[in-house]
């Protein structure tokens, strides 16, 4: 039977990412480029 974490109180955690996660993040994404043909999905990186 799977367990349930949810009864112990859980803490508020203020996740503040760094600039540097962010900038690397928005950079991949720009860098990603999915292309559709017919039903399949390729992702290649434009690096």
């Amino acid at each position: 039977m799977a367990k349930l974490y949810s009864k112990c109180p859980q803490k508020e955690n203020n996740l503040n990412p760094k600039k540097e996660t962010i900038e690397f993040l928005l950079n991949y994404s720009k860098a990603l480029s999915v292309i559709s043909y017919n039903k399949l999905k390729f992702e290649a990186l434009l690096n």
